[in-house]
C-alpha cells in the first residue's frame, strides 16, 4: 500500500460498500470500522434516532481519528453521503497527513433497493432491513463526489478480486 489513507464511501444502501470494503482492508491491511456493526454493539436493537447516531459518529470519528494519528490507514465503511460529513473526516485525516479516498460504490437503484428493502433479519451478522421510505431518504440526499475530492468509482453489481485490483490502482 502506498502511503497512509482513509477510505470514505458513497452508495445507496445495498449498493455493495461493506463489501468493497471488506475486500479493501484484505488487500491493504487497513483498519475496517464497520458501523453497522458497531452500531448494534453500543446499542443491541438500535433505533436509528439522531442521539444514537450522533453518539455511534462521536466514537467513530475518534476511533479514526486515534488510528490515523498512530499511523494506520483506515476504511470507514459507512455511507458518507454528505459533502460536509467527507469534509470533517478529511480535515481528521489531514492531520495526520494520510490521504482521503472516496470510493463512490455506483449500483443501479433496483438492485440496491432489492438488496435492502425487506423486513429486518440476520445478515452479516447483524440485523439488517428497511423500508422503501428509508431507503428513498437515505438515496434522496446522496451527494456525488466535488472536484475537489480523490474518488474511484466501482460497480457494486461486480465486486471481486479484479475489480478490487483495479481499484487500487487508480489510487
Amino acid at each position: 500500500m502506498a502511503g497512509q489513507r482513509l477510505y470514505l464511501f458513497i452508495g445507496a444502501p445495498g449498493a455493495g460498500k461493506t463489501h468493497v470494503a471488506k475486500a479493501l482492508a484484505a488487500k491493504t491491511g487497513a483498519i475496517h470500522i464497520w458501523a453497522d456493526i458497531e452500531r448494534q454493539r453500543l446499542f443491541g436493537q438500535p433505533t436509528h434516532s439522531q442521539t444514537e447516531s450522533d453518539e455511534l459518529y462521536a466514537r467513530l470519528n475518534d476511533e479514526a481519528s486515534l488510528l490515523l494519528k498512530q499511523g494506520k490507514s483506515v476504511i470507514f465503511d459507512t455511507n458518507f453521503n454528505f459533502y460536509a460529513d467527507r469534509l470533517k473526516l478529511r480535515s481528521l485525516a489531514d492531520q495526520s497527513g494520510a490521504e482521503t479516498i472516496v470510493v463512490w460504490v455506483t449500483t443501479p437503484e433496483a438492485i440496491a433497493r432489492s438488496r435492502s428493502v425487506y423486513p429486518p433479519t440476520m445478515r452479516n451478522g447483524y440485523l439488517q432491513g428497511m423500508t422503501d421510505e428509508q431507503f428513498n431518504a437515505i438515496t434522496s440526499k446522496l451527494a456525488p463526489p466535488h472536484e475537489d475530492e480523490k474518488v474511484i468509482k466501482i460497480d457494486g453489481r461486480t465486486i471481486d478480486d479484479a475489480a478490487i485490483q483495479r481499484v487500487l490502482q487508480e489510487v
